[in-house]
């Protein structure tokens, strides 16, 4: 079973709005109970490897503005290092 740390996010998730604390929800469940691999297969979160600075890392869209980036660790345990607010015309 796969074990998800929160606590780098933990304080800042309650001041998210709703539905994208039901998404990380959601994304959360699914891990834990059909595994990682599974999960990355289902096409509505759009689970990508980053590269650059981030290489390594994977993000998955909560919607069209936000997206949570985590690393998986080889023991099986995945750390959610921030959920960001993405836009197009930051400049």
């Amino acid at each position: 079973m796969w074990v998800v740390d929160l606590t780098r996010i933990e304080k800042k998730i309650w001041k998210l709005p709703k539905p994208i604390r039901s998404k990380i929800d959601d994304w959360i469940w699914d891990v834990k109970f059909k595994g990682l691999h599974a999960v990355r297969k289902i096409p509505g979160y759009h689970d990508e490897p980053l590269q650059g600075d981030r290489f390594g890392q994977r993000s998955i869209r909560l919607n069209r503005s936000w997206r949570l980036i985590y690393e998986e660790k080889k023991d099986g345990q995945i750390k959610i290092i921030q959920v960001q607010e993405v836009s197009k015309h930051e400049y």
